[in-house]
């Protein structure tokens, strides 16, 4: 996997990933951004919100769920003094289909948390993960 990370200017960076794709970071005004993009920081926190629920998603299908949407809420908090690490992160899954069973979104959540999220297991080295969920008809 590759990156490559280019400076535009003041506190703002563009970054493309190995598969072509660009993201605009910046940062606040108080650091001298524009406020243009998403921080850096930030950038991580989503990175795993889209992995885990790219698991979960993955799983239920394959499982033969009729799931048709799922959101992941986060909200991370960090260390007071530098490096400002995550100390803690919350996901609380909203998942939505036609009648999903209980034990398989859990199942799904859990295969993800533990197992294949590349991102939440990482993250995991320094920061206490937590999860939860509901599910909804639709």
């Amino acid at each position: 996997m590759k990156a490559r990370i280019k400076w535009v200017d003041n506190m703002a960076f563009l970054g493309e990933s190995g598969s072509g794709h660009a993201v605009l970071m910046d940062g606040p005004p108080e650091s001298g951004g524009r406020n243009l993009g998403v921080r850096p920081m930030e950038m991580l926190l989503l990175g795993m919100g889209g992995c885990t629920a790219f698991d979960v998603i993955h799983i239920l299908k394959k499982g033969r769920h009729d799931v048709r949407d799922c959101e992941v809420h986060l909200e991370a908090e960090r260390a007071e003094t530098d490096p400002k690490v995550f100390t803690r992160i919350h996901a609380h899954f909203v998942v939505k289909g036609k009648e999903l069973r209980e034990d398989a979104v859990k199942r799904a959540i859990e295969l993800s948390a533990e197992k294949y999220c590349s991102a939440s297991i990482m993250l995991g080295k320094s920061a206490v993960i937590t999860h939860d969920y509901e599910i909804a008809e639709v």
